[in-house]
């Protein structure tokens, strides 16, 4: 018997089921367990989360006297009560970068602290709750629905210490902008978001010092990095109602179609769809972000080097929805427009992918700062156009990632 009771009827014994509210309104990334600590209750009562769904099979039921709230005999009526709430609680109306940066700050904060949730629950052998997962993608897509380009900016601004998890939430949110691109239905593209999500589970298993080495690996050392796809499927496997596209991904998101990829050497035709989008979501992030050895790249010069890869690595089909998804010129990238100016590009205006909106910063007539002003190149009164990508490396301008962003490191 499944029961919907107030959160002051909560008592440890309880199995707790399902919160009854948005992902972003608890602070547990799992929503299916028993309470066992006093804190774990507190937490409850001092969030915004008002009701909860009980499991009385699988825990305490509430004291004798006391009335539930709702009660249900299968989980339908609860998934029918859980949906109301969500969609209630989910606007997803587009709003500009600078809107949904403030939320999306948030979401990824959130998210890091899932993912290493998670991360610690499988390095402890335990089953990972998928279920949980899902609302933490459900945040993600609808971040993705109101600016596509905000999170997804956001997530690479990692610490080289948060790669691993913050990596995961990056393509995530990428690999929902490339299903929506791709024309993926809703339970699809949700899917792929919970691929991209769970795409590197297997590296919790990896030796820290390996994962984390600021060097180039031995061959050792990467075969045993080689193993984490193997790894997270088996963990996955040991899940309940796991879908088939996760485990795909994640077993599969580091082969080639030219048969060079592992764990093994598939090639193109027997790589799915959702295989070569985690593949080129997962390079892409790994190369635009800061990793212990080297610097990350400018996300254009990352596209433009992708494109020279196509021909074995990534299928062309995909990266051409992935770039159309991005942009040519992806939010943080810096060019030159043919005024002689300097800017960051801030986001992309949806009418071609080469005219996103940018901030000018600096003059190339001058040899110096000037005032910031963001200027549309889609506007029709516009007469400006990108000249070409800049390299960050040659300017060395310290706070580019705040002028496009707000600030000037990862707020997590």
């Amino acid at each position: 018997m499944l029961k919907k009771i107030s959160v002051n009827q909560l008592v440890l014994g309880m199995h707790l089921k399902e919160f009854c509210g948005s992902w972003m309104e608890h602070p547990f990334w799992r929503t299916s367990f028993i309470l066992t600590d006093p804190k774990d209750i507190d937490a409850v009562l001092a969030s915004s989360i008002k009701e909860v769904w009980i499991d009385c099979a699988q825990g305490l039921d509430v004291a004798v006297g006391e009335l539930a709230v709702s009660e249900a005999e299968s989980e339908a009526k609860v998934e029918s009560d859980l949906k109301v709430a969500s969609e209630g609680n989910r606007h997803v109306a587009p709003v500009t970068a600078a809107v949904e940066i403030e939320r999306a700050t948030k979401i990824c904060l959130q998210a890091k602290q899932a993912v290493v949730s998670m991360f610690e629950e499988a390095r402890m052998g335990n089953t990972v709750d998928v279920g949980g997962a899902r609302q933490l993608v459900e945040e993600i897509s609808d971040s993705v629905a109101r600016n596509p380009g905000a999170l997804i900016s956001l997530a690479r601004l990692k610490k080289v210490d948060d790669y691993t998890y913050m990596h995961s939430v990056a393509v995530c949110a990428m690999m929902v902008a490339l299903a929506k691109q791709l024309g993926f239905d809703e339970t699809q593209t949700r899917s792929a978001g919970l691929a991209g999500l769970m795409h590197d589970l297997g590296k919790a298993l990896m030796p820290m010092d390996v994962l984390n080495k600021p060097g180039k690996l031995t061959d050792a050392e990467f075969s045993i990095i080689k193993s984490h796809p193997d790894e997270g499927y088996k963990m996955l496997l040991g899940s309940t109602n796991v879908d088939p596209m996760v485990l795909d991904v994640c077993l599969h998101h580091h082969e080639k179609t030219d048969g060079s990829g592992y764990p093994k050497g598939m090639k193109d035709e027997s790589i799915s769809l959702y295989a070569k989008m985690g593949a080129v979501c997962d390079v892409y992030d790994a190369i635009t972000s800061n990793r212990p050895y080297k610097s990350g790249w400018d996300p254009a010069e990352s596209l433009r080097k992708m494109a020279e890869w196509t021909n074995g690595h990534f299928d062309p089909r995909v990266f051409q929805a992935f770039v159309k998804s991005m942009g040519i010129y992806p939010v943080g990238s810096l060019v030159r427009l043919t005024s002689g100016r300097i800017g960051v590009v801030m986001e992309q205006t949806g009418k071609s992918l080469t005219t996103p909106s940018v901030k000018v910063f600096f003059s190339t007539k001058s040899d110096m700062r000037i005032t910031p002003q963001v200027i549309d190149l889609s506007r029709p009164d516009n007469t400006e156009k990108i000249a070409g990508r800049e390299d960050p490396t040659k300017w060395n301008f310290t706070d580019l990632n705040e002028l496009w962003s707000g600030f000037s490191k990862a707020p997590w």
